[in-house]
């Protein structure tokens, strides 16, 4: 009796079985076949000229022993925490602003918005421009106000949060509008009967604004660190890594490993180890959105 239910219920859901089969092919093709091949490559020497060759794990050996291994999972770090501090906190500040906007609320929302429009390499290639120590914009702003120019993108101790301020200045905006519509998820009544109490913009900010968007806020956070972690295009394209590899990040040494020194299993060794990372923070971000749903 139950199989013949089974037989039904499958019959009646063909249809749609087969109208997610080239989806779901695809997604296999390109998403789930390239993980797989990456293991596998993790244990192999592979330069594209020879057969691939079984290895173990001597390219977790050769990662472990190289230098830079080490200092692109600090930088990243760093990255991280430096863009939980601005990227995260930066667009909710935006949110309260614009939210608390009696007029031309629809024009911040635009003008905040417009950076995350530009594509990324659009978007580093202008702040090149802005960090040029010579006619760039930075420079010459602080100049209009009698400060000396400083090196951004050619000192260690401003690369990297140079590198933060535009990656903050290109998401901020799609960020600032997630926290603009739960904001005016909250009840009106709510502030209103704050109000009513005497309570201050601060006071009703602790009381009632962050409680209430306490799981969007949680959301955000792991999913601003899971973003962070594959950093990518800003260190590429501005730095290069410098300077003194100040700047060099997981991807970064990944796509040297693979494009500069053809070492694809090397490569390959290192996403693994990236992807075991952001594996452990989306199971971090489940089990959140599944305790604050109970």
């Amino acid at each position: 009796m139950k199989a013949s239910h089974g037989v039904i219920r499958f019959r009646r859901n063909l249809t749609a079985y087969l109208f997610l089969a080239p989806a779901l092919g695809l997604f296999a093709l390109f998403s789930w076949y390239p993980i797989a091949r990456g293991l596998v490559v993790s244990f192999q020497r592979v330069d594209l000229v020879q057969p691939p060759v079984w290895v173990g794990w001597d390219n977790v050996r050769l990662l472990w022993n190289d230098p830079l291994f080490f200092k692109a999972w600090r930088n990243t770090a760093r990255f991280a925490a430096l863009g939980l501090l601005l990227g995260y906190l930066v667009p909710f500040g935006l949110a309260i602003v614009v939210n608390e906007a009696r007029h031309l609320r629809g024009y911040f929302r635009l003008a905040f918005y417009l950076p995350a429009v530009l594509p990324p390499i659009v978007t580093v290639f202008l702040w090149r421009w802005i960090y040029d120590p010579g006619p760039g914009l930075a420079n010459t702003a602080l100049g209009w106000v009698g400060i000396s120019g400083q090196p951004w993108l050619q000192s260690p101790d401003t690369a990297m949060l140079s590198l933060v301020i535009v990656a903050t200045w290109s998401y901020a905006g799609s960020t600032m509008l997630i926290y603009l519509a739960a904001l005016q998820g909250v009840p009106a009544s709510l502030y209103d009967a704050a109000e009513v109490d005497g309570a201050g913009i601060g006071r009703r900010l602790l009381d009632i604004t962050l409680p209430q968007m306490r799981f969007i806020l949680l959301i955000m956070l792991i999913l601003q660190v899971i973003g962070t972690m594959q950093v990518f295009t800003e260190p590429f394209v501005l730095t290069d890594g410098g300077p003194a590899n100040a700047t060099v990040t997981v991807m970064l040494l990944l796509y040297r490993y693979a494009f500069q020194y053809g070492n694809y299993g090397a490569a390959s060794a290192l996403g693994l180890m990236l992807f075991a990372v952001l594996v452990a923070l989306s199971l971090l971000y489940l089990w959140a959105t599944r305790r604050f749903r109970e």
